[in-house]
């Protein structure tokens, strides 16, 4: 089968030919796969960023998408060939106490991260433990599925989870036209909440107006801090969805109003930032971590994607032409999510 490949650190990624996965035992699955979707997580895989402790190279790239399931185990349950299907990339244990209240994502013996740590899902069949399949309602493309697990899931847990966004409430969103971004935009709007938006570019403003932000900031030319005091009367907003890091991190925390909740997931323009602690406490800021998703988000996700909230499409590409995808996300020349079709 076609596998797309890195070939070492930072090196060359391209479609090789592999063995096929063996028949499924047990409780396994085995997925034709038809779509990935391209996150900062293969940006940060590609670059071998030090908490990636690899399986030998060369690894198999990509950790969301979506394809068909093709055979089962004789132990595989509520799953059978044909069902359209996502893959949960993270390798929980099912057994920890986490695993048993259905908070896998903080699983206490994880093995890693398909993609990251372990060959990942770019390739033509892919097989695993039925546990970390998830069923794509009819309705649900398998375009829109391959931006899941780590897109969509990963903002309703933001959301929901952690900031326990309501209705009616103000969020800021930075980076409105990334995946995550655009998807947090889509999910607060969707439950009535005013959104303030950050976005990089003037070409992206209409853009991020067009997904329903009620105010679009072009983060380059203006404070976004000092706008989003004066559009809440100097209150700050209630939410603030960050995952920029170093360079909004400061201008986030000015942003919130008194006992507001900032809930992040990424730092992708740096991983230090000076924090003011009197701020926080007289403030009663809160502060939240998020990674990933538990498996009943990536369910949650899929339901609103069958009701009609569906993801933001930049470009649909080709799997080899993967590596040139990923300087754009790293340019931030998106607007929204890449995929790339398997063959």
């Amino acid at each position: 089968m076609q596998a797309l490949r890195l070939q070492e650190e930072g090196g060359e990624v391209r479609i090789d030919e592999v063995a096929k996965p063996s028949p499924p035992e047990g409780g396994e699955v085995l997925v034709r796969m038809r779509a990935v979707g391209l996150n900062h997580i293969d940006l940060f895989g590609y670059r071998g960023m030090a908490f990636a402790q690899r399986q030998a190279m060369p690894i198999i790239v990509a950790v969301e998408g979506a394809g068909e399931v093709e055979a089962v185990g004789p132990q595989a349950k509520g799953i059978k060939a044909g069902d359209k299907v996502v893959i949960y990339p993270g390798l929980f244990c099912g057994t920890c106490r986490r695993c048993e209240e259905g908070r896998e994502n903080l699983c206490e013996d994880v093995a890693g991260i398909m993609g990251f740590h372990v060959d990942g899902i770019a390739a033509q069949w892919v097989k695993v433990p039925a546990q970390r399949v998830i069923k794509v309602p009819p309705a649900v493309s398998l375009r829109d599925a391959a931006c899941t697990t780590v897109t969509f899931a990963t903002v309703q847990h933001m959301l929901f989870d952690n900031a326990k966004l309501e209705a009616g409430e103000t969020i800021l969103v930075q980076a409105g036209g990334s995946g995550i971004g655009s998807t947090a935009i889509l999910m607060a709007k969707d439950i009535g909440c005013t959104v303030i938006t950050t976005v990089g570019s003037d070409a992206k403003i209409e853009k991020a107006k067009a997904l329903g932000a009620d105010h679009v900031i072009n983060y380059i030319e203006e404070r976004f801090e000092s706008r989003a005091r004066r559009l809440t009367d100097k209150k700050g907003v209630d939410v603030v969805f960050e995952h920029v890091g170093a360079s909004t991190w400061a201008g986030s925390l000015l942003s919130m109003a008194r006992g507001g909740r900032l809930v992040t997931c990424g730092s992708t323009s740096g991983i230090l930032a000076e924090t003011n602690l009197y701020q926080i406490f007289q403030q009663q800021l809160k502060i939240f971590g998020s990674f990933g998703s538990t498996v009943r988000n990536v369910v949650q996700s899929l339901d609103k994607m069958a009701a009609g909230i569906t993801p933001v499409i930049d470009t649909e590409i080709e799997l080899g032409d993967f590596l040139t995808a990923l300087e754009r996300l790293k340019s931030r020349d998106v607007f929204g999510k890449i995929v790339a079709k398997v063959p």
